[in-house]
Order: C-alpha cells, then structure tokens, then sequence
C-alpha cells in the first residue's frame, strides 16, 4: 500500500504505517497516547476501534472481523453510503474511555470495520482527496450567487467518492435547501450540510497558538466549554481583548485551564475592603498573589505608599485582632523587623561616559576635516553666502574683506556710530576727489 499517498509517517523498525507500538506522535490531529499499548492483551481487551479521518474528524467501529489492527493501519469502514477510508489512531480499553468523552450513547452509531485499505481503495480515496479544494471554491461561489449569509469553510470526500461532507460558518440559521439542488446537480455526489462553530474551525485548519504550542483544538481537545471573562478576573488577567482572543477570534480555551486552582486559592484571601488598623497607621488593600498567599497592603487608599507585603495568615490575624478592639504595632509578626531592601546599582562597575567617547571622537574628526580643507582650498564669496563652507579665521588685513579679497577703495561711507576710530567724512570726500579725474579748466 502507499502510505505516502496519505502523508504518513512510516516507522523504520515495522511496516505497519505509524508505529506498531502504538505509542508514538503521529503526524495526524487530535493524536492519543496509549498509555496501555505495552500491557499483554491490551488490543484483544474489546472489539473497538478508534479510526480517524481528514483533520479532527473520528470515528468509533466494532472490529467483527476480528482483524489484527495496529496505530497506523488504514482500514475500510462502513459508511451511509458506501463506504470510507480512515486511519487506525486507538485500540484496546482505552477506547471505551474517548467513546465516553464522545458522547455516543446509542450503539447504533458504532459501525463495522470491513477490511484494511487494499491499492484500489487507496487509488479512489487519493482521487476523491484532489478534487476537495476545487470543489470548496466552486460552492463558495454558487453560495455568494445565491445570497446566503455562510461560509464554507472545508470539503471532505468520501473515501469511494460517493458523497461530500460541506463544513460552513453562520451567524444565523440559513435555508440551503436550494444550495444543496445545484450542488448535487454540479458535483454529481450526495450532499450533507454541517455546521461548525469558530472554535471547530480553528481545530479543522490548526496553527500555531501565542504559546508558541500547536493549538489544543487540533491536538487533543475534543469538546469546548464556553468561556467567559470572569475565568480571567479570577486570575488577576488584564481584560485586553487582543490578548485574550485566540486563533479563532474567540476567548482562549486556556482561559478556564487554572481558574479553579485560582478561585481555591483566592478563598483564602482576606476581603479587598477590610482595611487593617495598626498603631502606626491605617493600612489598605493594593494587589495579592494568589497563588503565593501574599497580600501587599497601602496607607493611602488610592496610591502605593509605604507598601507593605505580607501572608494571608498574618492578614487575618490581623483582622481577628481588630473584630476585639486591639491593634498591633505593626503589619509584620512580632519580633520580625522589616528587611530593608537595599538598592542595587546596575552601572556601578560600568562607565556612563562610554556613549559619549564615540561623539567626542567624531567631533574631533570633523573639526580636523574642516581645517584641511580650509588650509587646502580658498573659498570664494559665492560659496559663503551659500553656506557651503566655513570662512576662514586667520585674522583679517586692513581693509580686507571676510572672504579673503581686499576690499576697493570706493569712497563709501561705513556707519559706525559709536566707533572712536571712525574716519572723518571730510578725508573721505577729499579722497574722493582725488580718484575722480578734474575738467580741465
């Protein structure tokens, strides 16, 4: 048979699909451990079977053949109608354990198991496989063609092709009655509509949860308890949706994992309004951890100030003594002192200037490039107006300019009010004159 056609993990010490221990991790969702599988007998104990199918999908048969059926093996199963192909996942007592989980009270719901998967039912079940997302895609549209407020979220064929499983999500109740007509008369196989919840999607398509785990959904959680946000007070969880909310939009299912060893917990805390009198001062509830038993009480009712942290057992002593009218000196037991916790300075052995080396040394190096080029370069007026260039600070000749070029003797009058050293307008007049060529007269 080619197991490799399925996607299966084949054992390199048997040939019997999976594991022939029936031990091990398979590739398959919702796996079971069989604590059982090395206990003589075990497999022979009852005639049920545990078989599953495309993702979370399993199924309970009575083995009447009496074949010898391992974790792993594919086996042809009886189905309405025809018949399909599944995956060996579970034998022996423990099977009567998931078939309680499950649910399945009538025992008309346990088929029969017919025979392991021959290559002909091997070929046919691969078949039908390849045409499930083509079909997916082709009943979402024929469903927006019709209007119907759904959405289908995954096809499963039959093993032998005769029939079609359409798994969708709605809000609410939907008439396919029509849906179902042009299905049958488009695919030309047997139709059955199941609805499915958001959590059940999650579980079908899988994933990886912000635990860094593979969902619970798709590896072993079978049936979901509603959850509510009180699971989450309970355990002091900051009401952020966004962290609450699951793959599937949904609150987590790990939510309700822990609130009862919390709410247990919790009995064992004083009230969050009894306020502790001591001699010193009045003392307010601020935070507790739960599962330490430790309380952290404030002087201010609405601020930490002077926080104090003590055990729920020294709380209701505490409060024991106040219900008789004594107040003791201190929220601490008698003859403990309460341990001042020193400081610790996380720069004491290193150097706080480290940072500003680098930026000193850059500075440097930029003020040595600067010098180079104004040594190297004459810059020209242009160039300083632009801003391009620092001009250059040698000190400056009589009558030179800020660039560097002497400056003309155009006769104009510098205002220098409150300058000494001004020149007389009178000598500059005569200068003026002096350049200007005389008529002749």
């Amino acid at each position: 048979m080619k197991y490799e056609d399925l996607n299966y993990k084949i054992c390199s010490d048997c040939d019997r699909g999976l594991c022939h221990c029936a031990c091990g991790r398979q590739d398959r969702q919702l796996n079971t451990y069989d604590w059982l599988a090395d206990v003589p007998g075990n497999p022979y104990s009852t005639d049920l079977v545990e078989v599953q199918f495309k993702n979370t999908r399993k199924g309970y048969y009575h083995n009447v053949n009496n074949l010898d059926l391992h974790k792993g093996d594919t086996v042809a199963v009886e189905a309405n109608p025809g018949h399909d192909i599944g995956v060996v996942t579970l034998t022996g007592r423990l099977v009567k354990l998931q078939i309680k989980k499950a649910n399945l009270k009538s025992s008309d719901e346990i088929r029969r198991i017919y025979r392991i998967a021959k290559q002909v039912d091997i070929d046919k079940y691969t078949e039908a496989k390849s045409r499930e997302h083509g079909t997916m895609i082709q009943s979402r549209q024929i469903a927006k063609e019709l209007g119907l407020q759904m959405k289908i979220g995954d096809v499963e064929y039959q093993g032998d092709g005769n029939k079609a499983i359409f798994y969708y999500i709605a809000d609410d109740r939907v008439d396919f009655r029509q849906l179902i007509k042009i299905l049958a008369e488009t695919f030309h196989i047997r139709i059955e509509m199941k609805q499915i919840g958001a959590r059940q999607e999650a579980g079908r398509i899988g994933g990886t949860g912000p635990c860094g785990r593979e969902l619970c959904c798709a590896t072993w959680m079978k049936n979901f308890s509603s959850v509510s946000t009180n699971a989450a007070r309970f355990q002091d969880i900051s009401l952020n949706p966004q962290k609450l909310a699951g793959m599937c939009a949904k609150l987590k299912c790990c939510l309700n994992y822990e609130v009862d060893s919390y709410v247990e917990a919790s009995r064992k805390l004083p009230g969050k309004e009894i306020i502790l009198q001591t001699q010193d001062s009045d003392y307010y509830y601020f935070k507790a951890d739960v599962l330490s038993g430790q309380v952290t009480y404030s002087t201010d009712k609405n601020l930490a100030a002077n926080l104090e942290t003590i055990t729920a057992a020294r709380a209701n002593e505490i409060i024991g003594l106040n219900r008789q009218g004594e107040k003791p000196l201190t929220l601490l037991a008698d003859g403990k002192q309460k341990v001042q916790k020193k400081s610790v300075d996380l720069l004491a052995n290193a150097d706080i200037s480290r940072f500003d080396k680098s930026k000193q040394n850059r500075k440097k190096d930029n003020t040595r490039r600067n010098k180079r080029k104004a040594e190297g370069e004459k810059l020209t007026g242009g160039e300083q107006k632009d801003g391009n260039r620092k001009p250059n600070n040698r000190p400056r000749e009589n009558g030179e300019s800020a660039t560097g070029n002497r400056r003309p003797d155009s006769g104009r009058q510098t205002r220098n009010n409150g300058n000494p050293n001004r020149r007389n307008n009178n000598a500059n007049r005569d200068q003026k004159t002096d350049t200007q060529p005389r008529n002749a007269e």
